[in-house]
């Protein structure tokens, strides 16, 4: 019934959405809170300026996207202007998806700011005041729709440029601006479909040493796609494959497709811009008639069981392989016939379990979960999380103490006899194996958990085959088993071997989390590891089965609060000393040597006829710290800088500096980035892009060296 009343609800809502409205002569109107802020308080006559309208929603309140998804209105900004101005189209931050099954909407909670960028005319008079009237409607969602409006107004000052004005808030538009999607640029997307699916093939650029985890497409028309199944993406090479489903309901499909792309690996790299605007021409293929793909999926398959008979070789279940098969034989009374059914129903637990397995992560990602490893390796929290696991599984294996130490016994007292016995004996030997194979499940259920369900199952599948294949093999050929490894000593040291490769890879860990949020989370991090092997150490004290019953669950309280207490000292590390946007590695652009803006330094560069590029910077710049990464940390964009003897000058406005505050007016503007390149000899400058690639440097610096005045 709920769901029911919310989509009659949003329908009503809709229809009438023309018709009553909430009227405020205040900001806040019903569940949402609207205002008016300029990027400036003055504006000159003739130029372009930023307008934001900033809606703040109530809690559990949210509002639509340009394309609302299943059901929802976008918001709206009718312009009352003077006579000369001009208001451009809205400027759409990228969407969040909003699960309200069975509707899955696009759209924005807490606060979001939609820019509009207004044109003043030329006839205005320095000194005056201008006010621009907006009135904005929108709908607001909840368990109900309701439909709300605000008549909003914003005074500015008209410069004699003579004042420099001041803004009052440049980061809420900076952070405004980085929410915006970027051009494709130099990313190559091809598009293809059928009736089913549509595929984007993106390659990336040369320069992109970044790996996508997660991509999600946001369609700018509805109807194109199924807005309640999530994208997969499977890596190839530089390539990514993103397959989306298609709205069912609708068979047309445009030629050219359009939208934004989101990925939280960001397109240029970590903690670059999350949206990529895209406009691709669709050509349609039969996909099953696809002879490459046939091919990928077949090794793929190959793979799939090939990891499931190594898992066989684990020290956990190779003597598990012996014991159950002497056990199906013995169940049989030795009839081979018998022992095969017994050994294809053993099978068959085997493979329920990965079904079981693959169906939970399966639901998880069509929750909205992001399963991939590339993406939870990009947070900090999540480092945390499993180093300290990893961590355990080193101290289990090199012997501190038992993971899950009383489940073996426990499973082997109930197993049972006959078919029935065979199955379960199936499932708990998957449970058996899982507990020492989990570190080397990750590469299998990455790729699978990557493709589309279908194929994850039928992955999961073939590694269920892999694993059972043994016992069926061994259950009808049982003068086979005399060739198996016998358990001995070998398989102690291989536990501590194994052990120690985890301990190095907590240590790669814990590299990416100083380089993510700093020294000091790593020293979190290791405190947190110093109260789980305490706690590891009473366990494994204490916890044995042979001791009483009250030291036993004493230690397994205080395993588990130790466990505890140290996840949370990690995390909060994380919390303490998480790099804020800004704090950019300062070996960026190593290889070129920045100095300090000043007026009086960019005149004497002037007169001396060097190529000259002023960085307009901010550490609280996000966009600012990404070009530096991509573009001027590029070897070919340093190189070139010595070439050519550019001199490079960083205007840091951090501090809001007055004198690049003037420069930045200069060239009209009033916020970061900007980058300004001067030729020698030529008094107008060259602007660069905000967005700044190695290809887009050296384009430039290379059309200003075949200039005869350049050298």
């Amino acid at each position: 019934m709920d769901k029911l009343r919310l989509i009659i609800s949003t329908i009503l809502c809709l229809l009438i959405s023309g018709g009553v409205f909430l009227h405020a002569e205040s900001d806040q109107v019903g569940h949402v809170r609207a205002e008016l802020t300029a990027e400036s308080p003055a504006i000159y006559p003739g130029q372009s300026f930023l307008i934001s309208l900033k809606l703040k929603m109530d809690d559990g309140w949210h509002i639509y996207w340009r394309n609302p998804g299943d059901a929802g209105a976008p918001p709206s900004i009718d312009w009352k202007l003077p006579p000369g101005f001009s208001a451009g189209e809205i400027m759409w931050p990228y969407p969040e998806r909003i699960l309200l099954p069975p509707l899955t909407n696009f759209g924005y909670e807490g606060e979001v700011s939609l820019l509009s960028e207004i044109t003043a005319p030329l006839d205005l008079k320095p000194g005056d005041k201008i006010t621009l009237n907006a009135v904005a409607d929108w709908l607001v969602c909840k368990e109900v729709c309701i439909p709300e409006k605000a008549d909003l107004n914003l005074t500015l000052n008209i410069a004699d440029g003579k004042t420099i004005p001041d803004s009052p808030h440049p980061e809420d538009f900076t952070n405004a601006k980085a929410l915006l999607p970027i051009p494709a640029g130099d990313w190559n997307i091809s598009g293809e479909y059928n009736d089913t699916v549509i595929i984007f093939t993106l390659t990336a650029p040369d320069w992109f040493d970044g790996r996508l985890s997660a991509v999600d497409f946001f369609p700018y028309d509805r109807g194109v796609v199924a807005n309640s199944l999530n994208p997969t993406l499977a890596r190839e090479g530089q390539s990514y494959q993103l397959t989306i489903s298609r709205d069912m309901r609708v068979h047309y499909l445009p030629e050219k497709l359009n939208g934004i792309l989101t990925t939280p690996s960001g397109w240029r790299g970590p903690d670059s811009e999350k949206a990529m605007e895209i406009s691709v021409e669709m050509k349609p293929v039969n996909f099953v008639a696809d002879k490459e793909g046939v091919s990928n999926l077949g090794i793929a398959l190959l793979f799939a069981i090939l990891g499931g008979l190594i898992l066989n070789l684990m020290p956990c279940v190779l003597p598990v392989l012996s014991l159950k098969i002497f056990s199906i034989i013995n169940q049989a009374n030795q009839s081979r016939r018998t022992s095969v059914v017994h050994g294809f129903i053993f099978s068959l637990g085997v493979i329920v379990s990965f079904w079981i397995l693959a169906g939970g992560l399966l639901i998880l990602q069509a929750g909205g979960q992001s399963l991939g490893w590339g993406f939870q390796l990009q947070s900090p929290a999540f480092l945390v999380i499993l180093s300290s696991f990893l961590f355990l599984f080193a101290l289990s294996l090199l012997g501190v103490f038992e993971i899950g130490q009383t489940i073996p016994g426990r499973l082997a007292q109930t197993t049972r006899e006959g078919y029935p016995g065979s199955f379960f004996n199936g499932v708990m030997a998957t449970i058996l194996a899982t507990r020492c194979t989990a570190p080397f499940m990750g590469s299998a259920l990455g790729y699978s958990l990557s493709q589309p369900p279908v194929i994850s199952l039928l992955i999961f599948t073939f590694l269920g085959i892999g694993m059972a294949m043994p016992f069926v093999i061994l259950s009808a050929f049982p003068g086979l088993l005399r060739f198996l490894p016998k358990p001995g000593q070998w398989m102690e040291t291989l536990k501590h071997i194994m052990g120690f490769l985890l301990m190095g890879t907590i240590l790669w860990l814990a590299w990416v989390l100083s380089l993510q949020a700093g020294a000091d989370a790593v020293i979190m991090l290791l405190a947190a590891l110093l109260l789980l092997s305490f706690g590891a150490w009473l366990r494994g004290r204490w916890g044995n089965l042979a001791l009483g019953r009250i030291k036993r669950l004493t230690s397994a309280a205080a395993f588990a609060f130790l466990i505890t207490l140290g996840l949370a000292v990690g995390l909060y590390g994380i919390d303490r000393t998480e790099k804020q946007p800004g704090s950019s590695d300062s070996s960026i652009g190593q290889g070129i040597k920045w100095e300090s803006y000043s007026p009086d330094r960019l005149s004497e560069l002037r007169r001396s006829g060097r190529i000259i590029l002023i960085d307009f910077t901010a550490a609280w710049c996000l966009s600012c710290q990404v070009n530096e990464r991509v573009a001027f940390g590029s070897d070919e964009v340093q190189n070139k800088f010595a070439e050519l003897n550019v001199a490079a000058v960083k205007a840091d406005w951090t501090s809001r500096d007055e004198n690049i505050t003037r420069a930045l007016a200069a060239h009209g503007r009033n916020s970061v980035p900007l980058y300004v390149l001067y030729y020698p000899g030529v008094a107008t400058p060259v602007i660069l892009p905000e967005i700044l690639t190695p290809g887009i440097v050296l384009k430039e610096l290379n059309s200003i060296a075949n200039q005869p005045s350049a050298m």
